[in-house]
């Protein structure tokens, strides 16, 4: 699997989620494994080259963070280019474009999705960024903007002949936002309209199984995943042994799960500072709460940490209550076990996916 000149580890990548995909969550995920490319968090190209504070912390990196993208978003031509080059001179290895952001502070500028609706001036702006800088351009969009406008097949054909690198394609529509099953028809019809270049498909997967049926019923070349690396961090090595041996490797225990969690919310601490860092994972450590077993006091409790010594105290007051729910190994008992992630678009009998962890918007699209 290459972008570019890139040669990824494998073809996994790390969808880009706002507010979520930052440099602590990239190296833990990273050092999990199975991880073959990561995107930072959407940042505004004009807020990068005004050296916005909050800008510059998104596109933050560090050598272990490698290969990187860093996503842009905006409609001014001459800004993207500026932007892609100042991500080239930070050393980034690509630049990604969002057109699938369906939020309305994003669209109402041109930006995100709404570069889905106007192709030859989308096609043309892509084009300016390719022929400025050196690092291959990516761009990750929807289907199209609603189910009468799925121009993605022919907007990504396009972005080929402009010199795209990669395509990266949720399979939604941006009116249906976040709701309603991903169309594996709709990622295929992207990846039979290119020619050479590769397609990530993305939406829904959560588990190892639901990567396999994305790619044996699309033919996509790769998988980009961005909830289902928060309910499941170790998605990415447990899809890679499964795609290349086809062994499934079990979830992790509780002692595994508990020791990333630490390793997580020390880089929050470490890079925000302590209570910054702290306030901060109060969003972060539901994840992991989600596959522990009956975790509703953590939750609470998590919600008020504002130091180490308030997270160490709740993790080891939560581990004294949770023993009542294990056996004498430590394991839970059966009925307390979550059951496996599994992708709706699976099959009606395989569920949905658990409640989401992390929040996305919801009620009509146009009010987002």
């Amino acid at each position: 699997m290459t972008i570019g000149p890139h040669t990824l580890g494998s073809n996994l990548a790390l969808s880009p989620l706002a507010g979520y995909t930052n440099l602590p969550m990239r190296l833990t995920l990273r050092e999990i494994g199975g991880l073959g490319w990561a995107t930072t968090d959407l940042v505004n190209a004009r807020s990068l080259l005004e050296n916005n504070p909050a800008a510059l912390k998104l596109v933050t990196s560090c050598p272990e963070d490698r290969p990187l993208a860093v996503q842009l978003f905006g409609s001014v031509p001459g800004e993207m280019r500026d932007a892609a080059l100042k991500c080239q001179d930070l050393g980034v290895q690509a630049v990604d474009v969002n057109m699938g952001c369906p939020v309305r502070k994003v669209t109402q500028i041109g930006g995100g999705s709404a570069m889905m609706t106007d192709f030859d001036r989308t096609v043309a702006l892509v084009a300016g960024m390719v022929s400025t800088v050196q690092i291959p351009v990516t761009a990750k969009m929807r289907l199209g903007w609603d189910s009468a406008t799925l121009t993605a097949p022919d907007l990504a054909r396009a972005l080929e002949e402009a010199g795209v690198a990669a395509i990266f394609i949720h399979g939604r529509t941006r009116a249906q936002g976040f709701s309603g099953t991903v169309s594996l028809a709709g990622i295929r019809a992207v990846v039979e309209a290119v020619r050479r270049i590769p397609v990530f498909g993305n939406g829904d997967v959560t588990s190892p199984e639901a990567a396999q049926h994305m790619i044996q019923e699309t033919g996509c070349a790769g998988v980009a995943i961005g909830r289902g690396a928060f309910y499941d961090p170790w998605i990415f090595r447990r899809t890679e042994r499964f795609l290349t041996t086809g062994q499934l490797e079990p979830e992790p225990d509780i002692s595994e799960r508990l020791r990333v969690l630490r390793l997580h919310f020390e880089r929050y601490c470490g890079f925000y500072g302590e209570e910054r860092g702290s306030r901060l994972f109060r969003k972060v450590a539901p994840w992991y709460a989600r596959r522990f077993g009956p975790a509703k006091p953590f939750k609470q409790r998590m919600l008020t940490i504002a130091s180490r010594a308030d997270f160490d105290a709740a993790l080891a007051d939560y581990l004294a209550w949770r023993s009542r729910f294990c056996d004498s190994a430590g394991e839970l008992l059966p009925k307390y076990r979550p059951a496996p992630l599994r992708a709706s678009f699976l099959g009606p009998e395989s569920g949905e996916p658990e409640p989401a962890a992390i929040r996305v918007p919801d009620g009509p699209v146009e009010l987002w």
